[in-house]
C-alpha cells in the first residue's frame, strides 16, 4: 500500500517527514468492536472522517442493544450459496425440496444467483421478475418460483445476515395470475379421453372423474382401499416421484380422507379388476432410502411396476388428447403442444363441477378433495357454483307456493296463500 508520508530531509539537513501525493486519502482510522458471536470486527475510515467511524460504532451497538444486529460481513454470500445451504436445511417433504432445487437451478441461480445477498435491490427484483415474465413460462408456475426465491431471502434476513426482503419492498409485485376461469370438461370430452386411452388405463378416467383423486392417488390405489359394499374409496396412498425415483407417500398434505364412490364407478372399477387383476407393488415409503412397503395396486404398467406419471403423461395420456381432438397432433420432430390445462387434474375439476352443479357444499367438496382449506376450494370453483339469484327465486317461489304459468288476476300474480 502506499504511503501518505515518506522519510526526508528539510532544508536544514534534519530529518523529517514529507507528504506524498497519496497524503489524505489512506485509511487512518479503524473502528473496532466485539460482535455478539464474541469474535472482534473492525472496519477502517479515510483521513478527517473519525467523527464518521465513531457514528458507525455508536450505529452498531444502538442495533446490537436492538437486537437488529447485522454482520456487515455476512451479506457477501451470494444467493446461490446461501439458497444451497437453505435448502439443505429443509425438513418439508423430499420430493418438495427436489422440486425447489430445480426451479433455483433453472430460473433463479442463472439471473441473481453470484449476487451477494446485501447488494440485493428491489430493482433486482423487478428486472428478474421481469425475465420471468418474458420466458413464457406459466403465471402460477411464476408464482411459484417467486415464493421460493421470496423464502430465501426471508430466511436470510431471520439469520441476520441481511436486514430488509427485496421481494417484500413496495415496488416489486409478485407475478399475477390469469384472470381466465377455470373451465371444467364436458361430460362428452370426459368420454371421448376415455374411449382414446388403451383399454388398461381407460379406469384412470373413472377413478380421477368419478372420485376427484390425483393423478399420483389413481397409481397408488390398491384394492384394498375400494369398499364396494359401503360405496366408499379410502384415499391413503400416492405413487410420487423424487428425482428419478418412485415412492409411496401419504397424500398430499398427509390428509387421509374417504370420497363417496357412485355405483357407476364401482362397477366399472369391479369389472377392471376382473379383466386386470390387482399387483403386489413394493417401493420406499416417502423417500428413496425409507423403509419398504407392499400395496395390490390396480394400476400398474407392462412391467407390473408402479406407474411413472413422465412416461403415463407423455406416452398414454397425450397421444389420447389428441385422439379425443383435445389437442392437435404433433409434427415429427416436435413436442405435444403445452397443455397444462388438459392434464389428469382436469378429471378433478370435472368431478368438483359435477357435485357443485348438484348443489354439493363447499365444506363436503373440499374434504372429498382433500383440500385443508375449503376457502381455496371457494376460490377455484366459487364460479361454477349455481347462480345465487336463480336460487334465491327459486326458494321464494316454493315457500308461497307459486303455480306458475297458469297465473291469472289483473296485476298477472296469484299467489297461493293470501
Amino acid at each position: 500500500m502506499a504511503k501518505s508520508h515518506a522519510a526526508g530531509r528539510g532544508t536544514d539537513g534534519k530529518p523529517h517527514r514529507i507528504k506524498t501525493d497519496r497524503h489524505g486519502t489512506g485509511m487512518r482510522y479503524r473502528a473496532r468492536y466485539v460482535a455478539p458471536d464474541g469474535a472482534e470486527r473492525s472496519k477502517s475510515f479515510p483521513d478527517k472522517q473519525k467523527r464518521l467511524a465513531e457514528a458507525w460504532l455508536t450505529q452498531i451497538a444502538a442495533d446490537m442493544n436492538r437486537g437488529q444486529y447485522v454482520d456487515p460481513s455476512a451479506g457477501r454470500v451470494t444467493f446461490q450459496q446461501f439458497a444451497t445451504q437453505w435448502l439443505a436445511s429443509q425438513t418439508t417433504d423430499p420430493s418438495t425440496i427436489v422440486a425447489m432445487e430445480l426451479r433455483f437451478r433453472l430460473h433463479a441461480f442463472p439471473h441473481i444467483g453470484s449476487r451477494s445477498l446485501s447488494s440485493f435491490q428491489p430493482g433486482h427484483i423487478r428486472l428478474w421478475a421481469r425475465a420471468l415474465k418474458d420466458s413464457g413460462m406459466a403465471a402460477s408456475y411464476q408464482r411459484v418460483v417467486f415464493a421460493n426465491v421470496s423464502a430465501v431471502f426471508a430466511a436470510a434476513v431471520d439469520d441476520a445476515i441481511i436486514t430488509r426482503k427485496p421481494c417484500r419492498a413496495g415496488s416489486v409485485k409478485a407475478p399475477k395470475l390469469d384472470d381466465r376461469k377455470l373451465k371444467p370438461w364436458s361430460h362428452e370430452r370426459v368420454t371421448a379421453l376415455r374411449a382414446s386411452l388403451p383399454e388398461q388405463y381407460e379406469t384412470t378416467v373413472d377413478a380421477g372423474g368419478g372420485c376427484g383423486l390425483r393423478q399420483g392417488e389413481i397409481f397408488g390405489l390398491a384394492v384394498d382401499e375400494i369398499d364396494f359394499l359401503g360405496g366408499v374409496v379410502h384415499v391413503v396412498r400416492q405413487v410420487k416421484m423424487i428425482g428419478p425415483h418412485l415412492v409411496f407417500a401419504p397424500p398430499k398434505g398427509g390428509k387421509l380422507r374417504d370420497v363417496p364412490m357412485a355405483d357407476l364407478v364401482s362397477h366399472r372399477l369391479s369389472e377392471h379388476i376382473t379383466r386386470h387383476p390387482p399387483v403386489d407393488v413394493t417401493l420406499p415409503w416417502k423417500t428413496p432410502d425409507g423403509p419398504l412397503v407392499t400395496a395390490k395396486l390396480i394400476f400398474y404398467s407392462r412391467e407390473r411396476k408402479a406407474l411413472n406419471r413422465n412416461y403415463f403423461n407423455m406416452y398414454l395420456w397425450k397421444p389420447a388428447l389428441v385422439a379425443a381432438g383435445v389437442i392437435p397432433e404433433r409434427r415429427p420432430g416436435e413436442r405435444f403442444t403445452y397443455s397444462r390445462e388438459h392434464g389428469m387434474h382436469a378429471l378433478r375439476h370435472f368431478y368438483a363441477s359435477v357435485l357443485l352443479d348438484a348443489g354439493e357444499n363447499i365444506k363436503a367438496l373440499a374434504e372429498y378433495l382433500g383440500h385443508s382449506d375449503p376457502g381455496f376450494t371457494l376460490r377455484t370453483y366459487t364460479h361454477l357454483m349455481p347462480n345465487s339469484q336463480d336460487r334465491a327465486r327459486k326458494a321464494i317461489d316454493v315457500a308461497f307456493g307459486w303455480a306458475g304459468a297458469d297465473a291469472g288476476g289483473d296485476d298477472g300474480a296469484t299467489p297461493a296463500a293470501a
